[in-house]
């Protein structure tokens, strides 16, 4: 269900399996056509890290798309950075 391709992932996705705002993101890259990867935090504590480091915060979803960091569900801000 991930929408991953390695050397072409625009965005990555630090999410949780019942995070609802992290589905709010995932149906809106799907829509707009968008790659990610998606990792599950609550899995992998070194990727847990590595959110909490690149972001600053602990809570999902955070986004990295474009080389910037989206914390939560953030409509305009995606399609203000998308638009770039």
């Amino acid at each position: 269900m991930t929408k991953e391709n390695s050397k072409e992932a625009k965005a990555i996705i630090y999410t949780t399996p019942w995070c609802q705002f992290c589905k709010h993101v995932e149906a809106y890259l799907d829509e707009k056509k968008i790659p990610y990867e998606k990792i599950d935090v609550q899995a992998d504590q070194d990727k847990a890290k590595e959110m909490i480091e690149k972001s600053g915060q602990m809570g999902v979803p955070v986004t990295e798309i474009k080389g910037e960091i989206i914390v939560g569900w953030d409509k305009p801000r995606f399609e203000a950075l998308l638009a770039k």
